[in-house]
């Protein structure tokens, strides 16, 4: 998992279950994501390989609190002193006060589907059923670019879950798109832009329309939080995700409820 420099002072690491993205400006580093709780040592790793180390991380960001992207957040924040900041939509979802997240239920409810049952079983394997969350995270600033390295602006966008946020770098024609946007997923046949399957999302009618957000950037890479990096057009790739979605509400309709459930539930 070598990072790969995007842009200057922009590394993209994609892994087979999920990807993370570091911002550096001189030796200070911008984590956005994290993996799972066994990817730790991968993401300390991946600073490492770009000549930085990980106490040089002077902030984690958060798209959203779902176990394989917070995995290793509480730990870089006990180990580095990094702050963790979130969107404050998604605060309490992160301190796991509420959830936004597939069930067991869910998950074996779809256990037949091609591809879930050995995606389910290397979550298992990397941390992904444990009661994990971030103790004191850090509600970030919502208007203009962060003052952290790489200067991301965070952008809302909700639907995956309801504080999902993706960040922008303008200058570089960027877009860190988490789960809202994404080119794969080991629990979808298909490739290229799309939603996670319905039952991957808290509110998939939502996220469908929050494309339109994503869309309005301005961008022509995207680095997704699942899938290999698009390049090209990101308004373009937000499109076709949006007349996939179209396709599956015409199908199914809207799932989910309209509340964070409130609970403490793996993942």
């Amino acid at each position: 998992m070598k990072p790969a420099e995007i842009a200057d002072g922009v590394f993209f690491v994609h892994s087979e279950m999920v990807n993370w993205v570091l911002l550096t400006d001189g030796d200070a580093v911008t984590v956005i994501d994290t993996g799972y709780p066994g990817q730790r040592g991968e993401v300390e790793e991946s600073i490492r390989a770009i000549g930085r180390d990980p106490h040089d991380i002077e902030a984690v960001l958060i798209t959203h609190a779902h176990v394989d992207h917070i995995g290793s957040a509480q730990y870089l924040a006990e180990t580095y002193r990094a702050p963790v900041l979130v969107h404050p939509a998604e605060a309490a979802h992160a301190r796991r006060e509420c959830h936004e997240v597939a069930t067991p239920w869910d998950v074996l409810s779809n256990i037949g589907r091609p591809g879930v049952l050995s995606w389910a079983m290397k979550l298992v394997r990397l941390g992904g059923t444990a009661k994990y969350g971030i103790d004191s995270p850090t509600p970030m600033p919502v208007n203009g670019a962060l003052t952290c390295p790489g200067a991301p602006v965070p952008v809302l966008v909700p639907g995956h879950t309801s504080g999902h946020t993706v960040y922008h770098l303008p200058d570089h024609g960027v877009v860190i798109s988490g789960d809202a946007l994404i080119t794969g997923h080991p629990t979808s046949p298909l490739s290229g832009p799309q939603l996670l399957p319905q039952w991957l999302n808290h509110y998939y009618g939502t996220a469908a329309v929050s494309l339109d957000i994503i869309g309005e950037l301005g961008a022509d890479i995207l680095l997704p939080g699942h899938g290999p990096i698009h390049r090209g057009s990101v308004a373009e790739a937000a499109a076709t995700a949006r007349e996939r979605a179209s396709l599956t509400l015409s199908r199914s309709g809207p799932t989910r409820g309209s509340a964070c459930r409130p609970g403490n539930l793996p993942g």
